[in-house]
């Protein structure tokens, strides 16, 4: 470990990079104490952006998945770290944190949770009214352009080329895109992920499927040549394919699919559990007890009309075709369409709302108990800046609140 120690005096400085999710929960826990001056510092001119505009305005605030061993598992990467970080501050501490402070959290029948006002400013309102009153100051317009450890304390100069001093420093500042970006920190000794999009959709340039835009229904989504799958909600957009199952599917494949160049073959489930011979036998049924009804009006499997009438199409199926009457080999491409749909992806989409990026500080020089660096002392991190991301469902807001306040808690002791 460099040596950096602390010289702990009646006056300490605080700063924080970033008001974003992590940085400004930060800021929420570190009780005033007359001497310490907090300083959140801000590269664009407004606070908490990506809570604002995270789950369509209402703020996907966490999830309700108490078990810690279960919730990890929702985190393609960091679970090293936040099976040791969710026990001291998880769902239930986040509930508690915001009911405290009179918001009250609803559960959707997902699991994924809401502010009952359905509004993000309820949450946004909540943690800034709490970093007033530990009189934080936040400072606009100031985007970091490095970072120098002097003396036991940081120097920090700023792209406008103005300078402040701290004792301490978090770096909040969410994950970045290229690896670029990353190279102040790399000058403080710190390895870093290479970064890429996590959270995305998947492109299908001019496939028929995408004039079926708005069509929704829970599928299941298999990366092609991997064992990948998720299950959940599916939306066929103007593109190709998003929602929920594709969503999760592109984060736990982050890295593959990057491999890829975003050039790979998804398999879609439209049934999801239902296996060949279950289905064989269903439409062996619809044969033999609706044999005079049209393929097309009767739909045994509760899909959405256009989807079903779709895939009808696509097996050659006229709409004059009854039950009685379907031939064996559209029989079996109906099998096939329906469990193991292929269609070739050709680039992604990013999911603006919910953007998150694979990468960051490697966690293995960040010391869990305090968010603290191993490297360098009096420095920390928390949020996106750090190789965690989780799938979408508020967990990588849970991990911004987590290693925020697991932050805070650690500032604060030294201070005290």
């Amino acid at each position: 470990m460099a040596e950096n120690r602390l010289h702990l005096t009646d006056e300490m400085k605080i700063a924080i990079i970033g008001a974003g999710a992590a940085g400004c929960f930060a800021a929420a826990n570190i009780p005033y104490s007359p001497g310490t001056t907090v300083t959140v510092f801000e590269k664009t001119g407004k606070a908490l952006q990506k809570v604002k505009v995270s789950g369509g305005g209402r703020c996907n605030t966490t999830h309700e998945c108490f078990d810690i061993p279960e919730l990890v598992t929702r985190y393609p990467r960091g679970k090293q770290l936040l099976r040791k970080t969710l026990y001291r501050f998880g769902p239930q501490q986040t509930i508690e944190w915001f009911e405290q402070r009179g918001v009250k959290l609803k559960t959707e029948a997902d699991g994924r949770m809401f502010p009952v006002t359905d509004d993000s400013q309820t949450i946004i309102d909540c943690i800034w009214k709490e970093m007033m009153m530990n009189k934080a100051e936040v400072v606009y317009h100031k985007s970091l352009a490095t970072i120098q450890p002097v003396n036991g304390k940081f120097l920090l100069t700023f792209s406008d080329t103005s300078v402040y001093e701290a004792d301490k420093v978090l770096i909040g500042v969410g994950g970045f895109p290229k690896a670029e970006q990353y190279k102040w920190l790399e000058a403080l000794g710190h390895s870093i992920q290479p970064p890429v999009p996590s959270l995305f959709t998947f492109n299908l340039p001019k496939h028929p499927i995408t004039e079926l835009m708005g069509v929704s229904t829970e599928a299941t989504v298999k990366v092609g040549g991997t064992k990948i799958a998720q299950t959940g909600p599916l939306l066929i957009t103007h593109w190709g394919m998003s929602g929920p199952a594709v969503l999760k599917t592109s984060a736990i494949a982050a890295r593959e699919l990057a491999d890829r160049n975003y050039d790979f073959q998804v398999l879609i489930n439209w049934l999801n559990d239902v296996t060949d011979v279950d289905l064989k036998e269903t439409l062996t049924q619809q044969r033999r007890e609706h044999g005079k009804q049209m393929v097309q009006h009767k739909n045994p499997f509760d899909l959405p009309r256009r989807l079903w009438e779709y895939q009808l199409q696509q097996c050659g199926i006229g709409d004059d075709t009854r039950w009685g009457d379907l031939p064996a080999a559209a029989q079996n491409k109906l099998v096939e369409r329906l469990l193991r749909d292929t269609y070739a992806v050709k680039g992604k989409t990013t999911f603006k709302e919910e953007f998150v990026t694979c990468g960051g500080v490697t966690l293995s020089e960040i010391d869990p108990q305090t968010m603290q660096s191993r490297i360098i002392l009096g420095l920390y991190f928390a949020g996106e800046i750090l190789d965690v991301d989780g799938i979408t469902g508020g967990y990588n807001f849970q991990g911004a609140w987590c290693s925020g306040y697991i932050a805070a808690q650690a500032m604060t002791d030294a201070v005290v």
